[in-house]
């Protein structure tokens, strides 16, 4: 067991926020060896029966729940920051080239580590990941995620059409190599496999139809995938797959929609939609600085209120511009003021630091498990200096509520705030 001494940040069950200015969290090991949550909250309260407990004291800073990224690409940290008109333009130059490489297994593991030191380093202590075509990348990433006990759920992409030599997929072995990655991966360790298919366009019918089937044999691995990103995009899916209601619903038609299913962008949809992510119980994985640096659109936060379905943020990278959260959270800021139908939507940063940690985790049917510091939990977290550059601390040390000191946060902060990342270990 262990103890640490700080502001102490965490969410109740319905998202509020519960912030502890002078907190405890006590970390131990459960029956099963988990590192967890054993309490948290008030020191005051909490130091007399834990006096026992070694104790580090952290006074200036702040104990939060490491942040989950919902949809993140692994081979792409290497075109990040790359100039291009719009998504498949993007795809085609850029991202289909670089992932490629991913033939070697050298490069792979070499990209993977890299990738998973930048998540550490940005307080990221979940993810959901896009790897390759190549079963090779997908073994290189949950290597390297398993010796650095992250928790991360990863797939190989399926595209066995309308993708260039070299990432393009053949539709037997495609299936065949899934489920083979699934029994090599899912439940090791931290370890969990996504049935990747890249987005619709790029399957055929009967390579989304053999998902949708081991989707079926497989209730417990997730779904992930693209949909209604871009324009361009949407015309092209449905002239792909006209009997479909609509680009969403080509998941649905092939067994891809249901819990642990997590569709990234989900910005072009109408009430239909939103309803039937409702009813599959799916989840939107919203990637905001992706959408604006591609000009794809904006995810209409006001129509998820209204036909309330699960969502998170998520970077995507490389098509996201950052692996910072506190980016994310500030671009998602900025969409719900201007991108929506009637703008002026102000979402307040409580929900915003809850879409990136407990949602998430709510997003990803891991509600209870990550992403929170109540007790029961993982003992993923994230030590916050609020003073780590001389205008953060100027600001924060006039914040007059929890809402202020968060919003500085979100708005000035970047990796220098986070002082160090906790994984799931007692000390």
């Amino acid at each position: 067991m262990h103890a640490w001494r700080a502001s102490l940040l965490r969410f109740d069950p319905h998202g509020q926020a519960v912030f502890d200015r002078d907190g405890l969290l006590v970390v131990g090991r459960d029956a099963t060896g988990r590192a967890v949550v054993l309490a948290a909250g008030d020191h005051a309260t909490l130091a007399p029966r834990h006096a026992h407990v070694p104790c580090t004291h952290l006074p200036g800073r702040i104990l939060a729940p490491g942040f989950i990224d919902l949809h993140v690409h692994y081979p792409q940290t290497d075109v990040i920051g790359s100039p291009a008109e719009s998504l498949l333009p993007w795809l085609e130059r850029y991202t289909f080239p670089a992932e490629a490489r991913f033939a070697d297994p050298a490069h792979a593991a070499e990209v993977a580590g890299f990738f998973c030191d930048e998540l550490l380093r940005h307080g990221v202590t979940t993810a959901l990941a896009f790897c390759t075509s190549h079963p090779a990348s997908v073994d290189a990433l949950m290597a390297e995620a398993q010796r650095r006990r992250l928790r991360l759920i990863a797939g190989k992409c399926l595209q066995d059409r309308h993708s260039p030599d070299g990432v393009r997929d053949e539709t037997e072995q495609s299936l065949i190599d899934t489920e083979a990655l699934i029994q090599k991966w899912h439940g090791v360790d931290r370890l969990g496999y996504a049935i990747t298919p890249r987005f619709a366009p790029t399957s055929t019918p009967a390579q989304l139809r053999g998902a949708g089937e081991i989707a079926a044999r497989h209730p417990s691995v997730w779904i992930q995938s693209h949909v209604a990103e871009n324009r361009d995009e949407i015309a092209w899916a449905r002239a792909l797959f006209p009997a479909s209601r609509s680009y969403l619903a080509v998941y649905d038609d092939h067994g891809l929609m249901r819990r642990r299913a997590v569709y990234a962008h989900c910005i072009h949809f109408d009430d239909a939609d939103r309803a039937l992510m409702q009813h599959t119980g799916s989840a939107a994985a919203v990637c905001p600085t992706s959408n604006l640096f591609l000009g794809s659109g904006f995810f209409d936060f006001a129509g998820a209120a209204r036909v309330p379905f699960a969502h998170g943020l998520a970077s995507d990278v490389g098509g996201g511009t950052s692996f910072s959260p506190f980016a994310t959270m500030r671009a998602a800021y900025f969409v719900g003021r201007e991108g929506q139908t009637k703008p002026g939507l102000s979402l307040p940063p409580e929900r915003l630091w809850w879409l990136h940690t407990a949602g998430a985790a709510r997003a990803l049917d891991l509600e209870g498990v990550v992403g929170n510091l109540q007790p029961g939990c993982e003992a993923d977290f994230v030590v916050l200096d609020p003073e780590a550059t001389p205008l953060l601390a100027r600001r924060t040390r006039q914040a007059g509520s929890l809402a202020e000191l968060l919003f500085a946060l979100i708005v000035l902060g970047d990796d220098r705030v986070v002082g160090q990342t906790v994984i799931s270990e007692a000390k």
